[in-house]
């Protein structure tokens, strides 16, 4: 009795230590265990949704991916190109500070990445952006700042329109080229749905003319902290919806009536940063000072001061006044021009004058003169009929050739 009592615990033991490869078949083999391919499937169901980013989806080697944020973050990687096998799911994708130079056409496959809302490229060494690199049919922010660009195809978003909304280009744009290609691109209508324009930290001193006119939903435009001297030759109609317009940090001097005709066109626009430009006091300047007392666009207009001269010096504009200026007597330029040319009418007259007298005075020598010319040329004009009649008859041909005669 005592040895049948204690023969059931070694095959309970022996079950036990078969349990587990019956776990790992699930049903499915020799070892398995009937009945139990459920439990199994149940507890290797996570394992299995866990493992799903290491499918055809799944991360690549150098970045950090996040399926339920859709969210992909390659940063600092030194990476040379775009990863091939991002995952399809991705909708923010952060390729930054790596050493990126080419963005060549098909760097981002729309096929397979149909959901890519948010593109972050900066802090790259990217130079060129060929035609079709960015043709995503879902792309609204495009991050592209701190690279030195120097080719911008106007075709980089494919040859039909493109629904990106933010386009930042800070400290992108250092070269002139490029800068001209932007402006194709702006004016070709292919970002009609832009609302928010970055061109911050570029050091431009000039825009291209009628840069922005083919950007009617546009509500944000950033040119702080570049070195604009005037803004004369941009347009800023059309741009019904804008509402911000930071030109800060520059090196204006003025604004001139048709600027702020424009400004004062626009219904939307309420936020207008002009801090930090070397704004001159002189006559110029006074449209711009009853511009800015009349108008509450201008955020901290109070602030704004003259740089030069050096007499108005830190004076702020909303405190000047015509007495400042000394426009008690305006410069009127065509009145200028008027005087120029009757002084030079009355130049020139005296100069005829004078000639006139000196052939008055010279009169007689100039009447000799005068009958000198007319004998010579009469006697010319003789010698020629002379010997026209010779050459004509022959019998005074052959006597002018006998040289006794």
């Amino acid at each position: 009795e005592k040895a049948a009592r204690s023969r059931p615990p070694p095959r309970r033991a022996a079950r036990s230590r078969r349990r587990p490869e019956g776990k790992v078949a699930c049903g499915a083999g020799p070892g398995a265990m009937p009945g139990r391919g459920a439990l199994c499937l149940g507890l290797l169901l996570p394992v299995l949704l866990g493992c799903g980013s290491a499918q055809p989806g799944g991360c690549p080697a150098l970045c950090e991916c996040s399926e339920p944020a859709r969210t992909v973050k390659c940063v600092n990687r030194n990476l040379t190109a775009v990863p091939p096998d991002l995952p399809p799911y991705v909708r923010s994708l952060f390729i930054t500070g790596n050493l990126l130079t080419d963005l060549p056409a098909g760097a981002f496959p729309a096929q397979r990445l149909p959901e890519l809302a948010s593109l972050n490229l900066s802090g790259n060494h990217l130079r060129t952006v060929e035609a079709g690199s960015l043709a995503l049919p879902a792309l609204r922010q495009l991050d592209l700042s701190g690279n030195a660009l120097v080719s911008f195809s106007p075709q980089a978003f494919g040859e039909g329109g493109s629904p990106l909304e933010e386009l930042v280009l800070r400290g992108a744009l250092r070269d002139h080229g490029v800068l001209l290609s932007l402006a194709a691109l702006l004016q070709s209508g292919a970002l009609r749905n832009l609302s928010r324009l970055e061109l911050a930290d570029n050091g431009l001193l000039l825009l291209p003319a009628g840069m922005f006119t083919a950007l009617p939903a546009l509500r944000q435009l950033d040119l702080s902290n570049n070195s604009l001297v005037g803004l004369r030759n941009v347009s800023f109609q059309g741009l019904g919806q804008l509402q911000s317009l930071n030109l800060s940090d520059n090196s204006l001097g003025v604004l001139w009536n048709s600027t702020l005709a424009q400004f004062r066109s626009l219904p939307a626009l309420r936020h207008i940063v002009l801090r930090h430009n070397t704004w001159v006091c002189d006559c110029a300047i006074e449209d711009l000072v009853a511009w800015l007392k009349e108008s509450d666009q201008v955020e901290g207009k109070e602030a704004l001061t003259c740089a030069s001269p050096d007499k108005m010096l830190g004076k702020a504009l909303l405190k000047i006044n015509g007495s400042d200026l000394n426009c008690s007597v305006p410069i009127d330029l065509p009145s200028q021009l008027q005087t120029s040319y009757v002084f030079l009418g009355i130049v020139l007259a005296l100069i005829g004058a004078i000639f006139l007298l000196v052939l008055y005075l010279n009169r007689k020598g100039i009447k000799k003169w005068m009958h000198n010319i007319r004998d010579a040329c009469r006697d010319h004009m003789e010698g020629y009929h002379y010997r026209y009649e010779i050459n004509a008859d022959p019998r005074l041909t052959n006597l002018s050739s006998n040289s006794d005669v």
